[in-house]
């Protein structure tokens, strides 16, 4: 199935007279979480490797997609085949190891086939692409959107300031900066106020986060699988409690840390 079928439901939910008073009723602020939340929906099908639900998932976040598009249509501003030129454009434009400026494929061997240098000749594509336009935070780190995930955005901003030169060389040195902000957060939590501890144990995340940078791990996803172990294994616990008659409420702290170690064991041997 193409496109138009999409685009002409859109078009018949937002009709004035005939369509759904709910979608009428929307402003591209009024759905801009959803973006969000459907783009997380997807990244967690994938991380459940469930191809059933990543079909659907990745369905309704391209129904965000065609839903801003067309309040942008009925507005004047743009269309969907302009989001779709757009973001074609870019990627020819990105890919010169792909294509040729007019869209046409380089000739074969003449590519580049390094995973890194790729990676380096997009980031060099996108830092002209910013300086031929007006930033919206002008600086040298301008266009990190605001709205990431603190995680995430941490990541960017410190890889932003790699391509400056400003970084550690060695994944050891950022351990060792690691140390550092927990040693700091420790004498905020002895000598320091609210306000201190709050800005040490930012701190502390940021360096954590450079640190999965420089381990080439992305933080944000591996914050979610953290979440995602303990979790499984806080549940298994309140199993192993509960089938010895005990529950959550009434267990002590040793008897659930007993009932956990038992769990994390278990899960390794599986």
């Amino acid at each position: 199935m193409t496109i138009e079928p999409l685009l002409a439901l859109m078009a018949a939910l937002r009709d004035p007279e005939t369509g759904c008073p709910w979608d009428i009723a929307q402003t591209s602020a009024s759905i801009a979480p959803y973006a969000v939340e459907e783009a997380y929906e997807v990244v967690d099908a994938i991380r459940r490797d469930d191809a059933g639900d990543l079909r659907d998932e990745l369905g309704d976040l391209l129904f965000q997609v065609v839903f801003h598009a067309r309040m942008a249509e009925e507005a004047g501003r743009f269309t969907f085949a302009d989001v779709v030129g757009a973001i074609v454009a870019k990627m020819i434009r990105r890919h010169p190891h792909v294509f040729a400026s007019d869209g046409s494929p380089v000739p074969a061997g003449s590519a580049l086939r390094d995973p890194g240098a790729v990676a380096r000749q997009w980031a060099a594509i996108k830092a002209a692409e910013r300086a031929g336009r007006p930033e919206r935070d002008p600086g040298p780190l301008g266009g990190i959107a605001h709205a990431l995930p603190a995680l995430s955005r941490a990541e960017k901003l410190s890889a932003r300031a790699a391509t400056y030169g400003f970084d550690w060389t060695d994944p050891a040195d950022v351990i060792a900066k690691v140390r550092e902000e927990t040693d700091e957060v420790a004498d905020a939590l002895a000598h320091g106020t609210r306000a201190e501890l709050t800005e040490e144990v930012g701190d502390l995340l940021f360096s954590v986060a450079n640190l999965a940078r420089h381990l080439g791990i992305d933080p944000e996803y591996s914050l979610n699988s953290g979440n995602m172990k303990f979790e499984r294994r806080f549940t298994a616990m309140a199993a192993r409690l509960a089938a010895n008659g005990t529950t959550l409420e009434d267990a002590s702290l040793d008897t659930m840390e007993t009932a956990w170690t038992a769990a994390k064991r278990a899960e390794k041997e599986s």
